[in-house]
């Protein structure tokens, strides 16, 4: 399909710059697979859902994975900024970097702070390799344990850039692009749909008999990157590592077989859940990567009902929603929610979106 068919106009005051507070007073717009929608809040959510469904929510915790610091070992020392995207063992990992212009495979980067006590007081990375848009392959001093404290010491947390850009990130950010979910570290990008949660929302799900379960996928910063190809075949999706225990999918298997539905806490877990699910539906146990690309026309086989944020345009993220719920149906949602300033992306509202043909609760509208 053409990109260009998943573009829309946002105006900028529309973009969230911090959560809601509490979290779960964000609002919620419930979109129908019949295209009618209905203006909520999250903590309205528990009211959507039956007795035996099944919500599955992104364990993930994000790591401090900007680094900044300064090319040395040569006559100028410029400044580098580094973004963490994929571990590839013990002592290194890939990055975005910038500007990347300024660095050859063998240079030494600083990073770290004054102030800020890391160790020795900063850690260095070898460049051992350059790739495509500014991807490098970065060899630190530190392994193991000890490198994941020094990237905690000296690392900030990496906003998404149109907040980023907008505002400086702060001590608050440490905490609020955190879920409370939050248990393995790995993801360079929070799982945003879970921001939403309280233990008051969790407990009400509870109480109504709808059941939670975690996976993990550690989200990577190609979240932040927008898809510049012209047709959506063209595009090559980043991948990510994900795991779904044998205990969790036995129990969404047998939840599923006495008729409950799975509802996926954001794209993040829909996802993961996607990619670990046989053609006849059932949910496998996973341990590894997946760079599932979902559009329209894909068929969804583990996913009845999918809590999202709402998302950029012209992005996976906003083509995977058209293709869970119809890109006219979609379309229409986010021009209601334009209109009705429901604020955008990660900070921002969410939407409830439904499958074709699945009941919709005891909501009496």
């Amino acid at each position: 399909m053409r990109t260009d068919l998943f573009d829309f106009e946002l105006p900028p005051e529309s973009i969230a710059l911090r959560p809601a507070s509490p979290r779960d007073a964000a609002r919620m717009l419930v979109v129908h697979p019949d295209g009618v929608l209905r203006d909520q809040g999250i903590a309205d959510l528990p009211h959507w859902l039956e007795p035996g469904d099944q919500i599955v929510v992104n364990d993930t915790r994000v790591i401090a994975a900007q680094l900044k610091g300064r090319r040395i070992g040569r006559e100028t020392e410029p400044k580098i900024e580094a973004t963490l995207i994929k571990r590839l063992d013990g002592s290194r990992w890939q990055a975005l970097v910038k500007p990347a212009k300024k660095l050859a495979e063998g240079d030494t980067v600083r990073f770290g702070n004054e102030g800020r006590v890391c160790l020795l007081g900063h850690l260095d990375a070898q460049v051992e390799a350059k790739g495509p848009e500014g991807e490098v392959t970065l060899s630190f001093s530190f392994h193991g344990p000890s490198l994941d404290q020094a990237i905690s010491d000296v690392g900030i947390t990496p906003l998404p850039p149109y907040i980023a850009s907008k505002r400086t990130p702060d001590d608050q950010d440490a905490s609020d692009y955190q879920t409370m979910f939050a248990a393995n570290e790995g993801a360079v990008a929070a799982p945003t749909a879970g921001l939403h949660f309280t233990p008051a929302l969790e407990a009400a799900l509870k109480n109504r008999g709808v059941e939670l379960h975690r996976l993990t996928l550690h989200v990577g910063a190609g979240t932040f990157l927008p898809v510049k190809v012209e047709e959506t075949s063209e595009h090559r999706m980043h991948a990510e590592w994900g795991c779904i225990t044998a205990a969790t999918a036995s129990a969404l298997n047998a939840a599923r077989a006495k008729g409950g539905r799975i509802v996926a806490i954001g794209t993040t877990s829909l996802r993961l859940l996607e990619s670990a699910t046989t053609p006849d539906g059932t949910v496998q146990p996973f341990a590894g990567e997946t760079s599932i690309f979902i559009t329209p026309g894909d068929r969804f086989r583990a996913v009845d009902i999918l809590l999202t944020n709402f998302h950029l345009p012209r992005s996976t993220l906003f083509m995977l929603v058209s293709a869970f719920s119809g890109l006219e149906t979609m379309q229409r949602a986010y021009a209601h929610a334009i209109k009705d300033g429901y604020r955008f992306y990660s900070y921002g509202d969410a939407c409830l979106l439904f499958r074709a043909h699945e009941p919709h609760g005891d909501v009496d509208l």
